[in-house]
């Protein structure tokens, strides 16, 4: 039987254990670049000085479908 298959039929509890196993095991391959940062930094200074306004993650979705349509 082919390993996603296995995965597919297991119970959500299941998938959701295999699938942080999986971020945790991606993620220690991973280091982020450092602009990354820099950039989380600058968007945080723009908030704070009220430049940049947060957004639920349902209506950022959105706009990010429609700018790349």
């Amino acid at each position: 039987m082919d390993l996603l298959q296995n995965i597919q039929e297991l119970p959500k509890i299941e998938k959701i254990k295999v699938m942080e196993f999986l971020w945790k095991d991606l993620r220690n391959d991973y280091v982020s670049p450092g602009w990354h940062n820099d950039a989380l930094l600058e968007t945080e200074k723009r908030r704070l000085v009220g430049k940049e306004e947060s957004i639920d993650w349902s209506k950022a979705k959105q706009l990010l479908r429609k700018e790349f349509e």
